[in-house]
């Protein structure tokens, strides 16, 4: 098992994540994060003054998956999150030593279904 963690453009969350679903992952965890790579951020305008913002605001999408449907979920992910421009993110993918479902304690690949 696998737990991918993508951190991708605001506005690209929707399409990801409803290709993820056609793709038969059933739950997803998705937090707002902030934070800079080779953007380096930019720079805003408010009331007339000019400031930099060294964060930019982005969306981490994590997703627990089976070692079969790692390369479909990081294919997918790649697919609709692009855009070609500088700023579309970064996947990572760990190891997932256990798994378990706190209602039922099922584990394993019984806890992702």
């Amino acid at each position: 098992m696998k737990k991918v963690e993508a951190i991708i453009r605001h506005f690209k969350l929707e399409d990801v994540k409803n290709a993820l679903s056609e793709q038969g992952i059933l739950g997803m965890t998705i937090t707002e994060v902030r934070g800079f790579g080779r953007q380096k951020g930019h720079t805003e305008m408010y009331r007339g003054t000019e400031y930099a913002v060294d964060f930019v605001p982005k969306v981490k999408i994590e997703v627990a998956v089976t070692d079969a449907l790692l390369k479909g979920v990081l294919d997918t992910i790649m697919r609709t999150a692009q855009t070609g421009q500088i700023g579309d993110g970064k996947i990572f993918v760990t190891d997932l030593a256990e798994t378990i479902r706190i209602r039922t304690g099922e584990n394993g690949e019984d806890a992702l279904k």
